[in-house]
């Protein structure tokens, strides 16, 4: 019975010092910036523009700021908005616009 309760408190510290450890590991990444939390939309153009730019480094920080719902939501806010904005732009439909943007003959 003590060895059982032994086992779980070195698991639970364990566990517990893992987790501490973590936001030391990204201070270090920032190299002494302020840390502060991403939102969603922040790391949405982050990711959207290194996948522009096909630099996986930046991909894979910016992707590691939200959880991947949300990312995914972000992505497609972001490319939502765009779009209105470039049918605004063009004083197109943005039906006309994504299907241009696409390659997809005029519906």
């Amino acid at each position: 019975m003590l060895g059982r309760v032994r086992k779980s408190w070195s698991t639970w510290r364990r566990r517990t010092a893992r987790r501490e450890e973590r936001p030391v590991q990204e201070t270090r990444r920032t190299q002494g910036a302020e840390r502060r939390p991403h939102n969603l939309f922040e790391a949405a153009a982050a990711y959207v523009a290194a996948c522009v730019e096909d630099d996986q480094e930046r991909i894979e920080e910016a992707a590691g700021w939200v959880e991947p719902g949300a990312l995914v939501f972000g992505v497609n806010e972001l490319a939502c908005r765009a779009l209105i904005a470039l049918a605004r732009e063009r004083d197109e439909s943005p039906r006309v616009v994504a299907r241009s943007l696409l390659g997809l003959p005029a519906a």
